[in-house]
C-alpha cells in the first residue's frame, strides 16, 4: 500500500484522511527524523477539517516525545521557511492545496525546509504500516504551544526578496487569496510595499476555500482587474504555493509565458544561475525555442514541483517551475511560493517599465492536441511491441509527445505538440489507434 502521492498525502477528510491516519503518520514521521531539537512545526490552511487533523497530529507527535509549535493558518512555503528558521527537526503543513474544502492533506518538510525525498517517504510509510511506535510516559511526553506572531517573520522574509529601494507606490493590484492560507499575509505584504491593494476572497469560513476563487478560477479575478482598472491581478491557491497572473487587460497569462518572461528577466539581470531553468514535461516546447535564442538551456522533470526542485539541485539552478503556477526561486524559497513569485513579477515590470500584457507576451505557444483512452491494463511502454518505433516516428517529424498513464484512473493520456496543428492531430490519431489496439 502507498500513502504518499505527488505532493504529500491527500484525500477526503474524515474518509481517507482520518484522525487515526493523521496520528499514526505523524508518529511515523517523527520517529523517522534525526531528532536534534525535539521540535516540530505545524501549520494549516483554512479548511474546517484542519482542526481535526491538527489535533490528531499534535497528539501523535507529543505521544512520542516531540514538542509541537502550532502556527495556525499560514501558506505552505511559510511552513517550509519557519521550520528551518525556528530550528525545528521537521515541519508539517495541513492542506489539500487547490482541492475543494472537503479534501485535506498533509505535507512534510525536513529540518532545512525541503520537501521529503522519495526514500524518506518510503521510510515513513514502512514505519506507519509496521504500527509499532515508541510511546513516551511521564515527563518524556511532549507538549504543544500555539504561536500567533510568526507571520511577521515570514513577511520580513518575503519582502527581502524584493529589490531594495524599489516600491509599489502608484500601482493598483487586485489580490485573490482564494479564502485560503494567504488571506492575511498577502495584502499585508503588498500594502507595506506601497501598493494600492484590493483584496477579494479573503473571508474564509472553513468551507469556501478555492470555491469559485483563486488560482483555480482566475476568471473572477479578470473581471475585478477590469472593474477596478488595476495594473495587475494575482490569484493564489488554498495554500499559496501557486500563482496565476492576470494582466491589465484582464487576460490570464499562460503559465509557460509567465515562466519564460521571468527567466528572461533573471537572465537580463544576471541573476539566472548557470543560464538554465527547469520545467516539467507538461511545458510547451515554445519556451525552449524562445530561451535558446539567449543561450538559456531548459531541463525537464516529471510533473510536481518537488521533481522540478530535484532537477534544479542536480543542475545547480536557481529558477524553475510548472505551467500550473508552482514557481521556484530557490534564492528565496525552498519550494514554490506564490508571494515570492508575485513580487518577482512586479520587480520585472518595474525594472522593464512594461505593462504585464507586453512583458509576458514574448513568444507564441505551439499548438497542443490531447486525448485520453481507456485501458484494461497499464502495461509498461517498453513491453509494448512497436511502441518505441511509433513514438520515435513522432519525434522524427519534429513534434513532441507526452504519453503517460493516469495516476488515478485506467486511462492513457496522449499529447502531441508542434508548429502545425493539423499535422499534430494526424500524429495524435496515429498514436491513439496504435495504443487502442495494444491496450483496449
Amino acid at each position: 500500500m502507498k500513502l504518499f502521492g505527488t505532493d504529500g498525502i491527500r484525500g477526503k477528510a474524515g474518509e481517507v484522511l482520518t484522525p487515526f491516519l493523521a496520528t499514526k503518520i505523524a508518529m511515523a514521521f517523527g520517529e523517522s527524523l534525526d531528532k536534534k531539537t525535539g521540535k516540530i512545526l505545524v501549520g494549516k490552511d483554512t479548511r474546517r477539517s484542519g482542526y481535526m487533523i491538527e489535533n490528531a497530529i499534535v497528539s501523535g507527535l507529543t505521544a512520542i516525545g516531540y514538542n509541537v509549535i502550532q502556527i495556525g493558518p499560514m501558506p505552505t512555503p511559510a511552513v517550509a521557511f519557519l521550520t528551518e528558521d525556528m530550528r525545528c527537526d521537521g515541519g508539517i503543513m495541513i492542506s489539500a492545496s487547490h482541492n475543494p474544502f472537503y479534501d485535506n492533506g498533509i505535507k512534510f518538510f525536513d529540518s532545512e525546509g525541503n520537501k521529503l525525498s522519495t526514500e524518506m517517504e518510503e521510510k515513513i510509510e514502512k514505519r506507519y504500516f509496521e504500527n509499532e511506535f515508541r510511546l513516551k510516559i511521564g515527563k518524556d511526553i511532549g507538549k504543544s504551544k500555539r504561536i500567533d506572531d510568526v507571520i511577521g517573520r515570514y513577511i520580513v522574509h518575503i519582502k527581502s526578496s524584493f529589490p531594495k529601494k524599489v516600491n509599489l507606490n502608484g500601482i493598483r493590484i487586485v489580490l485573490d487569496t482564494a479564502n485560503g492560507a494567504a488571506y492575511k499575509v498577502a495584502p499585508t505584504i503588498f500594502t507595506e510595499l506601497g501598493a494600492d491593494v484590493i483584496t477579494i476572497n479573503d473571508k474564509p469560513d472553513g468551507y469556501n476555500i478555492n470555491e469559485n476563487a483563486g488560482a483555480m478560477h482566475p476568471e473572477f479575478l479578470s473581471k475585478k482587474v477590469l472593474e477596478y482598472r488595476a495594473d495587475i491581478g494575482f490569484a493564489f491557491d488554498g495554500d499559496a504555493d501557486r500563482l496565476v497572473v492576470v494582466d491589465e487587460k484582464g487576460n490570464i497569462i499562460d503559465g509557460d509565458k509567465l515562466l519564460g518572461g521571468l527567466a528572461y528577466y533573471l537572465y537580463k539581470s544576471n541573476k539566472l544561475k548557470n543560464s538554465a531553468i527547469a520545467v516539467t514535461v507538461m511545458s510547451n516546447g515554445a519556451i525552449e525555442d524562445y530561451l535558446r535564442n539567449y543561450g538559456i538551456n531548459v531541463f525537464r522533470s516529471n510533473v510536481g514541483d518537488k521533481y522540478v526542485l530535484e532537477v534544479m539541485k542536480e543542475k545547480g539552478l536557481n529558477f524553475g517551475g510548472e505551467q500550473s503556477g508552482h514557481i521556484i526561486f530557490s534564492d528565496y524559497a525552498k519550494t514554490g511560493d506564490g508571494l515570492v513569485s508575485a513580487l518577482q513579477v512586479m520587480a520585472y515590470l518595474i525594472e522593464s517599465g512594461k505593462k504585464a500584457s507586453e512583458a509576458f507576451d514574448l513568444f507564441e505557444l505551439y499548438p497542443q492536441v490531447k486525448v485520453n483512452i481507456n485501458v484494461q491494463e497499464k502495461i509498461p511502454f517498453e513491453k509494448i511491441e512497436g511502441a518505441k518505433d511509433i513514438l520515435d516516428s513522432v519525434e522524427k517529424e519534429g513534434y513532441r509527445h507526452l504519453v503517460r498513464y493516469s495516476g488515478t484512473e485506467n486511462k492513457l493520456r496522449l499529447l502531441v505538440e508542434g508548429k502545425d496543428e493539423n499535422k499534430a492531430k494526424e500524429l495524435l490519431n496515429n498514436l491513439k489507434e496504435f495504443f487502442k489496439k495494444k491496450l483496449s
